[in-house]
């Protein structure tokens, strides 16, 4: 499906970064954006400047309720939901899993991998039952390699998306559903500020992400493309690819040594 064609985009962690870029661009194309985020001042700011673009909803991705009550405003404003972007996470803190908490593992897993369920039981069963509509959901490429100590619980929760959309790409496709599962690399977001908001504590105040070059804005034509394509794997840091080979390369090695 062209983007244009899209009616209805619902997209968490809508409230700045790729959530907001994404939403942004595909406003350019005329598809009606709700923006679901756990920042209500945030979503308030991006509300009050863009005014009738978008409809804006304040949703913790871990609260199942949440999530039905956020869809039922949403479609009375706009319709039905046709592309639903999952998107909100929180970063690694960098603990290592011999020291890590398992209230941090928990809480990384809630987010950033139950948090796509919710959104999938949500929204999945009616796009299918349309027989249209698009589902993206943001991991990483460290979804793709954990080639990095550090990545404890990041890592295994990311990897969880892919495999996700790997499965609900089969079981959807017959449906005429799109699926794709979208792996960035370090980009210029609030990663850090909203993994401190949920409790961690091992980042100082100053410390972002926001100076990075590369900008969620430079990048969102490109995650468009590929879902108008219906690419399963969206990447957007090619130099990412090395590591992926050397993860692939060792487990083919595996194979040969069985």
């Amino acid at each position: 499906m062209r983007i244009s064609e899209f009616r209805h985009a619902f997209v968490t962690g809508g409230a700045s970064g790729f959530g907001l870029a994404i939403a942004n661009a595909m406003a350019g194309h005329g598809v009606r954006v709700t923006l679901a985020d756990v920042d209500e001042e945030a979503l308030a700011a991006v509300q009050a400047e863009r005014g009738e673009l978008f409809r804006t909803s304040v949703l913790d991705v871990r609260d199942r309720e949440g999530w039905r009550e956020a869809r039922a405003r949403a479609e009375v404003d706009f319709g039905p939901v046709d592309l639903l972007f999952n998107n909100a996470g929180i970063g690694p803190d960098g603990s290592e899993l011999a020291d890590m908490s398992p209230e941090s593992f928990d809480r990384m897993i809630a987010i950033n991998l139950t948090g796509v369920l919710n959104g999938v039981s949500t929204f999945a069963a009616s796009l299918r039952d349309a027989g249209r509509g698009h589902i993206a959901s943001t991991s990483s490429m460290s979804g793709m390699a954990a080639d990095n100590a550090g990545l404890g619980s990041y890592g295994p929760a990311k990897f969880g998306v892919v495999a996700m959309m790997e499965v609900l790409r089969r079981e959807m496709e017959p449906f005429g559903v799109g699926v794709s599962v979208f792996c960035p690399g370090t980009t210029a977001t609030n990663l850090i500020a909203s993994t401190r908001r949920f409790g961690s504590d091992r980042f100082p105040e100053e410390a972002s992400l926001l100076d990075l070059p590369v900008k969620p804005e430079q990048l969102a034509p490109a995650i468009l493309r590929g879902i108008e394509e219906n690419r399963l794997y969206i990447f957007t840091h090619t130099e990412r690819r090395a590591a992926v080979e050397e993860r692939f390369a060792g487990i083919m090695a595996g194979f040969d040594a069985a």
